[in-house]
């Protein structure tokens, strides 16, 4: 592999929001669901790049599967990365972080999901599809982990990769399979809420990154990453176009999520 990587590419999709149906529903690992979508408004479905979106409408109480209720309340929208989609066998692939019971509509769907229930399911709208870089920094706590794993099973061989991921504990780690070559570091709170340590900050700063041209994508906490975007572009010098960064939540709010520029 060599020469300088080319520009990423923007790739726009028809919006249309298609009412699913769960396939399967299974555990990976405790904290983690896999739910498999399915049916025939899956037709047309594309998702390109590995760090994607699609928005999941969730019931409200006292709704009942896909539309309003009958006070035309709005459904929940939450943003989720399509894991995996088989368009031979009609399957989108979404994975679920759990939360406690009645902590959210999202974790509290997933975790009573069961074959036959609906879901509509809206985007993505587009696809920002990166060039063959020959190195790879990726950085994420568990909300990341659906679009990291999808990017390190596609990476092709002889690509370095080195993953720093934050989880719960030892029992959130699961099989990350890949052609390239990767080094994955499991960072365990062990107790520490979610969002409130330093973990992630601790283990870039003391990480020896890929050698080559790099490219760095993280996601997480909103203002995590935007401290780890910080000292990768202040302090290590990487070019504010080869770091991605993406806060998929927000301590203390609800449906945070978007790209972090600075």
């Amino acid at each position: 592999m060599s020469g300088t990587p080319g520009a990423p590419v923007r790739v726009r999709h028809e919006v249309r929001r298609r009412t699913l149906q769960v396939i399967r529903a299974e555990p990976i690992t405790p904290r983690m669901r896999r739910i498999v979508l399915g049916g025939p408004e899956l037709e047309g479905f594309t998702s390109a790049a590995p760090d994607d979106h699609v928005k999941l409408f969730f019931p409200q109480p006292g709704q009942d599967g896909p539309g309003v209720a009958a006070d035309a309340s709005p459904m929940v929208a939450r943003d989720y990365t399509p894991r995996a989609f088989d368009a031979a066998r009609g399957e989108l692939t979404i994975e679920f972080v759990l939360h406690g019971e009645g902590e959210g509509p999202a974790s509290d769907w997933a975790r009573a999901a069961r074959p036959g229930d609906r879901i509509v399911v809206g985007g993505p709208r587009g696809s920002l599809v990166l060039p063959p870089y020959p190195a790879h920094l990726l950085v994420g706590d568990e909300t990341a982990l659906p679009a990291l794993a999808r990017r390190l099973e596609e990476l092709e061989a002889g690509v370095s990769v080195l993953a720093l991921i934050e989880i719960a504990d030892r029992a959130e780690e699961r099989p990350l399979p890949s052609r390239a070559q990767t080094r994955i570091v499991w960072l365990h709170r062990n107790g520490v809420p979610a969002g409130r340590g330093e973990l992630l900050a601790r283990a870039l700063a003391e990480a020896e990154l890929p050698a080559g041209d790099l490219h760095a994508w993280l996601a997480g906490e909103i203002d995590a990453m935007r401290t780890l975007r910080r000292h990768l572009v202040e302090e290590r010098g990487l070019p504010r176009d080869r770091v991605r960064a993406a806060g998929y939540w927000r301590l203390g709010e609800a449906a945070a999520h978007g790209r972090i520029e600075d």
